[in-house]
């Protein structure tokens, strides 16, 4: 296996050592309290980075559908995304505090490993050519879309947005390793 494909893998397997460690480590009251820099919980904001993965899941499709049309088509889809950035934000908030209800501390670390299982079963069998499939990304959505995106880039994605969401937590760093104090 490829060096980047291996640590994309990698990084699926780290983030949820981290969230299952902060799931187990956590108390009620540390996963109710205010995250830093954002408005949600601790929990409301472990789910948004779990929605990261599952978001993937339905990305990779729209990409390998997108980057068969013509690149006029792909970049007015993604001025259209960009012109929404108001309503998306909205929805991005509010649907991870709702979901987080359903995907809660008992729930979300078992939907990260399903969706990070279903990912790396997909990733590794991409080929070359289907991972330099890129198409326009919407960049008003997320600090980590840029303007043209391959499928490799998408599958990298999740762990990029996983990580620096994981610098807002006011959570006690995760014990991913054996033995830490």
């Amino acid at each position: 296996m490829d060096p980047a494909r291996e640590a994309c893998l990698a990084g699926y397997r780290r983030a949820l050592l981290e969230l299952n460690s902060w799931l187990e480590n956590a108390s009620s009251s540390d996963l109710k309290r205010k995250s830093n820099g954002t408005r949600w919980t601790n929990e409301e904001l472990l789910f948004h980075m779990v929605f990261g993965y599952m978001i993937v899941r339905s990305l990779l499709p729209l990409v390998r559908v997108m980057s068969r049309l013509p690149r006029s088509w792909g970049r007015g889809f993604a001025a259209i995304l960009d012109a929404t950035t108001g309503p998306f934000d909205w929805v991005n908030f509010w649907g991870s505090r709702a979901a987080a209800i359903v995907y809660d501390r008992h729930r979300m670390g078992r939907k990260l490993e399903k969706t990070i299982t279903a990912l790396g079963r997909r990733l590794e069998r991409e080929t070359p050519g289907s991972l330099a499939r890129s198409m326009p990304f919407p960049t008003r959505w997320d600090p980590f879309f840029t303007a043209d995106m391959t499928l490799a880039d998408v599958y990298a994605y999740a762990t990029l947005h996983f990580d620096f969401h994981a610098k807002q937590l006011s959570l006690r760093p995760p014990d991913s390793s054996p033995g830490s104090s």
